[in-house]
């Protein structure tokens, strides 16, 4: 049957299974946003307050359910402004396909209006860019975008389409797409053999769990490994929920802000299983002493992580679900009663603990965990709390917690919080935030309104860019440069305004009936929580010291006595 490119658009999408796609609209792409309209009963258009939060949205929609995001944005600026969004999913292996549209093919390469070369401009931060000049291609090139989101190492793909593609004529043949099967291809027996082994060996064995274990839906087979050779396991930011929070063989998050317990217990183990986790400098430090006591056993889909930030002792490569599958099969069951025991030593003098007076961050995150009873998506911003977030809320599933970690990207969490909600309609949602993040992405709680979202956007106000000041404290002699924001801005009337609930909160009983009447309300709230600008994540690394150098608050006030 002969469809114009833009009819092709959405048949591909719908081949796709795609149900949702996040965007908005501008010159170039309007032949495709008509074609959404005719469609709008089999794909929901979620109009975002800016793209930049469009691509957040595709983001957390693909983090929280395990499919492929899709955004959408005109040419120009509406393309240059999805470039954080995918950058973030980028460093995170998150799969989400953007669909830009650009000139006409006669105007390319003039500096024509609204003309950016957007395909050039992501190919540092996508798995691959394509430009469609020619609509013959255009159904084989959206249909392939998708396998490359999802196969392997899950990534983002940028489609951009000349305007004059979108108005052409083809002949279109719809094709059932091919499953992506979990890339087995490098899998060898002899590699299996040789971990099985190591782990047999091995007395004092430690399991570090990153994001690709995440993506391969590979828990059940990590949880079956941890209890059957009695492992401890810590996890990366990317990595919580693969390993439940609740479980007594888990010991927090490694790295600058992990426990003691982690970042010790990995300095002594004699055997490091890293699963899906590419080693970040915020988890080694110094990599040259990171588990210098132990052989390094390294399972990850992608090649290139082998030996690229850390030496290793053995590697498999593949899916990781797969991996486990049959490395579990290898190994027996082994007793390490001395090393748990030594390890829950660890986790008993070393515990997370907060200064419990007045309303203090890791206090608003204990109580959404009472209160949610650890079954939340909990998004969160890039910063302070969202170091809290990681080590106060016990997750007890993947998918459970969303946050930029690669990038470090300000301004994520609330739109990444509007795809996981539309994503995940019967779900608690909650975003955590920064004040100074919030300011950043605020205006998407005019989508959540407009959307109907029963979404909890919950501010840790402390009036400061918290962990730029915490550093100025402890390594600047307090040399608050640009980080004091004391925002004249009223969160609680801005959340008004557009269409919210909005309540403040100081201390740890308000914001715990705060939160009550928010789960309860099935509208959008805004928990503006007001707490002291001198509250710091502890434990804490300082950067490219080692792991087990972490201190705390006791530790400062013995250094100056």
């Amino acid at each position: 049957m002969q469809l114009t490119g833009a009819e092709i658009v959405i048949e591909c999408l719908k081949e796709q299974g795609v149900d949702t796609v996040f965007g908005y609209p501008g010159g170039t792409i309007l032949n495709i946003y008509d074609e959404l309209y005719k469609h709008q009963g089999e794909i929901h258009h979620v109009l975002t307050s800016h793209e930049q939060g469009a691509a957040h949205a595709a983001d957390g929609y693909a983090r929280s359910t395990g499919k492929v995001g899709v955004c959408m944005a005109t040419s120009g600026p509406g393309a240059t402004n999805l470039v954080t969004g995918i950058a973030t999913a980028y460093m995170d292996s998150i799969p989400i396909v953007a669909i830009t549209c650009n000139v006409g093919l006669p105007l390319l390469g003039k500096d024509s209006f609204q003309e950016v070369d957007i395909a050039g401009v992501v190919m540092p931060i996508t798995k691959h860019s394509f430009i469609v000049k020619d609509v013959t291609k255009l159904a084989k090139t959206i249909r392939r975008a998708f396998v490359i989101a999802k196969s392997g190492r899950p990534g983002p793909v940028l489609v951009d389409i000349t305007k004059d593609v979108t108005a052409n004529s083809t002949e279109f043949v719809p094709v059932r797409p091919k499953e992506v099967k979990p890339f087995t291809e490098k899998i060898r027996q002899e590699d299996l053999e040789k971990a099985a082994a190591m782990i047999q060996a091995s007395q004092r064995p430690f399991i570090f769990v990153g994001g690709g274990a995440a993506a391969s839906d590979a828990w059940e087979e990590v949880r079956e490994l941890a209890h059957k050779i009695q492992a401890p396991v810590t996890d990366s930011l990317m990595g919580k929920g693969v390993f439940s929070g609740e479980d007594p063989y888990y010991t927090g998050m490694l790295g600058m802000h992990g426990t003691k317990a982690s970042n010790l217990g990995v300095t002594k183990c004699d055997l490091l299983i890293t699963i899906g986790a590419r080693f970040s400098d915020r988890v080694t430090g110094n990599t040259r002493n990171f588990a210098r006591n132990a052989k390094i056993l390294q399972i990850d889909v992608d090649a290139a992580e082998i030996n690229k930030n850390v030496l290793v002792d053995a590697s498999i490569i593949g899916d990781a679900r797969e991996v486990l599958r049959r490395l579990n099969l290898l190994v027996a069951p082994k007793e390490h009663k001395e090393w748990i025991a030594y390890v829950e030593e660890l986790k008993a003098k070393y515990p997370l603990k907060y200064h419990d007076q007045g309303l203090a961050g890791p206090a608003v995150i204990e109580e959404i965990y009472e209160q949610t009873k650890g079954d939340a998506i909990i998004v969160t911003e890039v910063g302070q709390h969202q170091m809290w977030a990681a080590q106060y809320y016990k997750y007890k599933s993947p998918r459970q917690f969303l946050s930029s970690g690669g990038l470090g990207t300000m301004g994520y969490g609330l739109g990444a919080a509007i795809g996981a909600k539309i994503g995940n309609p019967d779900r608690v949602v909650i975003n955590v935030a920064g004040d100074g993040c919030f300011r950043m992405n605020m205006n998407e709680i005019a989508t959540a309104t407009r959307n109907d979202l029963p979404l909890i956007q919950v501010v840790v106000d402390n009036q400061v860019l918290g962990m730029v000041r915490q550093w100025q404290t402890l390594f600047y002699e307090g040399r608050y440069s640009n980080t004091v924001l004391k925002d004249k801005v009223d969160f609680v009337k801005l959340a008004e305004a557009m269409g919210a609930v909005g309540i403040r909160v100081k201390s740890r009983e308000e914001f715990s009936e705060a939160l009550k009447k928010a789960i309860e309300m099935k509208t959008t709230v805004v928990i503006d929580c007001m707490i002291d600008c001198d509250e710091k994540v502890f434990p804490m690394v300082p950067a490219g010291a080692n792991i087990e150098d972490a201190f705390d608050e006791d530790d400062l006030k013995q250094k100056k006595s």
